[in-house]
């Protein structure tokens, strides 16, 4: 009976261990995806814009007063009435004439807005490798390079007598769906 007590440590010890191991993959290709992803930006612009300023109304007043003051001399009696009256308007008119418009003044104003900007980003790589002479393909969120780092599980199947090996890359990788070699 103490025969098969160090027999059975080694089985229990066996079975209780991972079977996984550490292989490499030599890659074929990788080909990135490129997706078009809007990115908001804002785009200001400059502008000139005028203003009209109003008059001070200083040339108006002056020249009704001295147009009045002109049509009153000038006018003799029931005329000095009607006299005064158009010296007062011509005056108005003329002094506004002369005193004219003052300069436009002139303002820069920026108007902002949001716009969609596309641009090509790389947000996956389809990755072909080799391990045993087959070939299977696999998305990965990075470029491997040269070679992938691999899991190799094996798996039970109640046809084969000896368990196959199915690689996987082990950096944060999607394993391949079916576990099956694709051939290329």
């Amino acid at each position: 009976m103490k025969r098969y007590v160090p027999l059975l440590a080694v089985v229990a010890i066996t079975v209780g261990t991972s079977v996984d191991a550490q292989e490499v993959g030599r890659v074929i290709s990788s080909m990135p995806i490129i997706q078009q992803v809007a990115v908001p930006r804002q785009v200001c612009t400059q502008q000139q814009v005028a203003t009209q300023q109003r008059k001070s109304g200083a040339g108006s007043a002056m020249g009704a007063i001295a147009g009045g003051v002109v049509g009153n001399a000038m006018g003799k009696g029931e005329g000095n009435a009607l006299a005064t009256a158009i010296g007062l308007i011509g005056g108005a008119i003329l002094g506004d004439k002369i005193e004219g418009a003052p300069p436009a003044e002139v303002h820069n104003v920026q108007s902002c807005s949001t716009q969609n900007f596309y641009e090509n980003r790389t947000v996956a790589y389809n990755v072909v490798y080799e391990f045993n002479g087959k070939q299977y393909n696999v998305q990965m969120p990075q470029d491997p390079g040269p070679t992938v780092r691999l899991q190799v599980t094996p798996m039970i199947s109640s046809t084969q007598s000896a368990p196959p090996s199915v690689p996987y890359p082990a950096q944060n990788a999607i394993p391949p769906v079916g576990s099956a070699p694709q051939s290329f």
